[in-house]
């Protein structure tokens, strides 16, 4: 309400006529005496100085001043058009909505040309010389240009011929004389006197087959190979066992026996003549860096031959049974660098005069094949090994009655005793649990494989020294072996 009222009291103002003047308003906002218009008139008053506008500054002047003959302004209009073209006179070829009239024509007539004179031809020395080489200098440089081309075909014909034909009819190539016969170094002297007595032996299942080597020993027909070579046919009464003989006869074969402890077996061939003996040597004089040639069938390669040295003696290697054999022994190895590869095994391994002096079983072997540390069983320990199978068909083997493993500290090295059996040559001779064999019938033991192969290459019945070590001392001993 108090809003509402107070805008009709302003409009009401506002509607109401304007007042006269009155005295006091008129003395305070009127015009002053004698001033009839809006403004006062322009009188400078008496003894007041007026300011003056000074001449510019002449480096100002020059900078902004406008150049000389210049009456227009520096800048132009932004907004101003742009001075028009003049219109270009209207071409009615151009126009399509032209019309129609008679001009000029588009094309003039041709002129016509009066015809030249073609003049003299122009001969060679006008054209090569324009005109200024006279006849006789012309043929003397085309007698010159003769002389260099007869020249030079000369001396292409003689180069020509200085260099050899590709090509020939006259060339005949020769062999040399034969050659006499004899043996230039041992390798070939031992290859040809023993390649005649090895044979390559398959064996072949219903489900896969292998092979390996081995020597004829007798002209019966038996043969000396390893036992890992002829197992599966040991195992499988179907499969199939073949010789293969040099001159590649081959011959069906038996199996005479086999022992997985020395991993040797014997087979034999019936009904084959004129068979060529292996010549059997002595391993036991063997020298480390002796020369040896090893023969076999390698990757069923039949009659290769490596050579190489004797790298060590008495190595014990283990054997052990897998998927294609059941042999599980400690052999008593010829170390040699000569290659041995799979089908290999049961091949001979030679000396120089041709002799057995071990069987080849064994090698080192990596993803690239041999790497020269090949082993084998020496002639001497496979002899009676061979004896007994061929008159008995199996072995035994010399046993003391323990169980050891491999020790080998700041204190002792050696074969540790796990277990005695009881009633056994071991426990006759006081050994007990714990004690360390350092030495066994005169041989160095300085883990379990070593005396594997000492107490296996002893003699059932007789004494065997030993020394033993128990509580930080040494003892000697007596063991009699027993068979296993």
């Amino acid at each position: 309400m108090t809003d509402s009222s107070t805008t009709s009291d302003v409009r009401s103002a506002a509607a109401a006529p304007p007042e006269p003047n009155r005295p006091d308003q008129a003395a305070t906002f009127g015009r002053p005496p004698g001033v009839e218009g809006s403004f006062a008139p322009d009188v400078a008053p008496a003894g007041r100085p007026q300011p003056t506008v000074a001449a510019p500054d002449p480096v100002l002047a020059e900078a902004f001043a406008r150049p000389a003959g210049v009456t227009d302004t520096l800048q132009r209009d932004p907004y101003a058009q742009p001075d028009a073209e003049p219109e270009a006179e209207p071409d009615p070829w151009r126009d399509p909505g032209s019309f129609a009239s008679m001009s000029s024509p588009a094309v003039g007539p041709e002129e016509s040309v009066q015809a030249v004179d073609p003049g003299p031809r122009l001969g060679i020395r006008e054209l090569l010389f324009g005109g200024r080489v006279h006849w006789w200098a012309l043929a003397t440089l085309g007698v010159l240009a003769l002389f260099i081309g007869l020249f030079g075909g000369l001396v292409g014909r003689w180069t020509a011929e200085v260099v050899t034909p590709l090509h020939a009819d006259t060339v005949r190539l020769e062999g040399g004389s034969p050659d006499s016969g004899r043996p230039n170094t041992n390798v070939e002297r031992v290859a040809k006197a023993a390649q005649k007595s090895v044979v390559t032996i398959e064996v072949r299942t219903a489900v896969d087959g292998g092979s390996g080597s081995g020597f004829v020993v007798d002209k019966a027909g038996y043969i000396v190979t390893n036992n890992h070579v002829i197992s599966k046919a040991a195992n499988d009464s179907k499969a199939k066992l073949e010789v293969v003989f040099a001159d590649r006869q081959r011959v069906p074969a038996r199996l005479v026996g086999r022992d997985v402890k020395t991993d040797l077996a014997v087979i034999k061939v019936d009904d084959v003549t004129g068979l060529t003996v292996a010549d059997l040597g002595n391993s036991d004089d063997l020298q480390v860096g002796q020369e040896v040639i090893a023969f076999g069938s390698p990757l069923g390669l039949d009659k290769t031959v490596t050579s190489g040295i004797i790298s060590a003696v008495d190595r014990p290697v283990p054997l052990r049974p897998d998927a294609d054999s059941d042999t599980d022994a400690v052999i008593n190895a010829i170390q040699t660098d000569a290659a041995i590869n799979p089908g290999n095994s049961g091949g001979p391994l030679l000396n120089d005069d041709a002799q057995v002096i071990g069987v080849n079983t064994a090698g080192a072997m990596t993803a690239g094949g041999s790497i020269g540390l090949g082993f084998a069983i020496p002639i001497n320990e496979v002899i009676p090994i061979a004896n007994t199978l061929i008159k008995d068909g199996k072995v035994t083997h010399p046993a003391v009655g323990i169980t050891a493993a491999t020790v080998r500290n700041d204190r002792i090295f050696g074969a540790q005793i796990k277990d005695v059996a009881a009633g056994s040559p071991a426990a006759s001779a006081g050994l007990r649990e714990g004690d360390v064999i350092t030495k066994f019938n005169g041989r160095p033991v300085e883990g379990a494989d070593e005396l594997t192969v000492a107490v296996r290459t002893s003699k059932i019945g007789g004494d065997v020294e030993f020394t033993y070590w128990r509580d930080g001392r040494y003892f000697d001993g007596r063991i009699t072996p027993v068979s296993d």
